[in-house]
């Protein structure tokens, strides 16, 4: 009866809607939210009456650029209220100044021309007074002129990223044919230094991008801009490895099958790579960056690392050298575009996103990996494999010394 009586329920229900369409139905609800909010817009939020007190200003610097003889601020409202720049100081000292914008709307910017005869090497300190009397302040520790975006410029990154991405990566490839030789036990090591060594990589990027998000407007999200650029990669390469894991359950070859997950390894390194890339452009172009052989050697040693797990996954197999070049190329490349991107038109928001898209990927490739060190019983975490781990993580931290910026 009870089974009778909600299966008559469930027609009433069909017959009482079933003669309007099914995206009807979907968009009735939108459209009457939308009436809604534009007739509380129109009326002007009726009930709510205007907000007591003086206006909140913030402003977010986003980049700086030093010219001779002029300091530049490209500068971001990050607070409700639009806010009106009114004078612009130098070490306590008013300078002349110009701007595109007086008054910045809520998001908006604006770039602000100071005229001051800085000198290479000194610390200054800008302030931006608005017109409530509100002061933001911007500190430069080290004045260095920013290069001309010419093309010796872009050049020189290119070479940059060249030292510091493709080289090390494809010399730390050159470990397979040693990899290739091993037994099957030192091979689920091999294959979980390499673990330690993403894992790592991930951490780092995270602890990266919620820095580099804090120093930027919050009103796009700061450090949830990281969370989001991770989810969005850890799907995005979930669905790519289950388009793969389809089409592999029909090939029985563990040479394809290796070479996939070496390229999803590679896709996720370049994809960091992309975010260090970032850091070096934006760190050169600002001069706190020495391109000094002692810089580009360590980059060398930290990253030469990495081509170790990109060679693990293909190490039961014969892959050929234009797919090992191919591999080098997805993983230190995106180093180039990184320090193209970052050395001329860096922006904080868009560097957090992009490196929580790095730490995402990542995350997503170990969990690819970790089928590969269990061993008969099915578990991951024998003491030699979580040795390996470990090993990797700290032979990563150790590198990483060689190259904070």
């Amino acid at each position: 009866m009870e089974a009778r009586g909600a299966a008559q329920q469930a027609g009433g229900r069909r017959t009482a809607t079933g003669k309007a369409p099914t995206w009807l139905l979907g968009l009735i609800p939108l459209a009457l939210i939308g009436a809604v909010i534009a007739a509380f817009a129109l009326l002007g939020g009726p009930g709510l009456g205007s907000r007591n007190g003086p206006p909140v200003e913030e402003l977010a610097i986003e980049r700086t650029e030093l010219h001779p003889g002029s300091i530049e601020l490209t500068v971001r409202n990050d607070g409700p209220d639009a806010v009106t720049i009114s004078q612009a100081m130098v070490n306590d000292s008013f300078v002349d100044f110009s701007v595109d914008k007086r008054s910045i709307g809520h998001l908006g910017a604006t770039k602000v021309k100071m005229t001051y005869p800085w000198i290479e090497g000194e610390a200054y300190e800008t302030k931006l007074l608005t017109s409530t009397g509100n002061a933001i302040t911007h500190e430069i520790p080290v004045a260095a002129e920013t290069p001309a975006k010419d093309s010796g410029f872009y050049g020189l990154m290119a070479l940059l990223g060249l030292y510091v991405g493709i080289i090390p990566v494809m010399l730390g490839m050159l470990w397979l044919p040693f990899v290739g030789r091993v037994g099957e036990g030192v091979l689920r090591i091999l294959i979980a230094v390499t673990i330690g060594l993403l894992g790592f990589l991930a951490i780092d990027a995270t602890l990266e991008g919620i820095d580099v998000a804090g120093q930027g407007p919050q009103s796009f999200g700061g450090p949830a801009l990281v969370l989001l650029g991770g989810f969005a990669a850890y799907l995005a390469l979930t669905a790519i490895a289950a388009h793969s894991n389809s089409r592999r359950a029909s090939i029985t070859d563990p040479k394809v099958a290796g070479g996939r997950l070496a390229l999803l390894v590679a896709i996720a390194i370049g994809l960091h790579n992309l975010g260090e890339g970032l850091a070096i452009g934006s760190a050169y172009a600002v001069g706190a960056l020495a391109l000094g052989a002692f810089l580009v050697i360590g980059f060398a040693i930290h990253n030469t690392t990495e081509g170790l797990a990109i060679v693990a996954p293909v190490a039961e197999g014969a892959p050929s050298l234009r797919f090992l070049a191919l591999l080098g190329l997805v993983a230190g490349g995106p180093a180039i575009i990184g320090a193209w991107i970052g050395a001329s038109a860096f922006n904080s928001s868009v560097a957090a996103f992009l490196l929580g898209v790095g730490a995402g990927a990542i995350v997503q490739v170990i969990q690819q990996l970790f089928p590969l060190i269990r061993d008969r019983s099915g578990s991951a975490f024998q003491p030699a494999t979580v040795l390996g781990m470990f090993a990797g993580a700290l032979i990563l931290y150790t590198t990483s010394l060689l190259v904070s910026l």
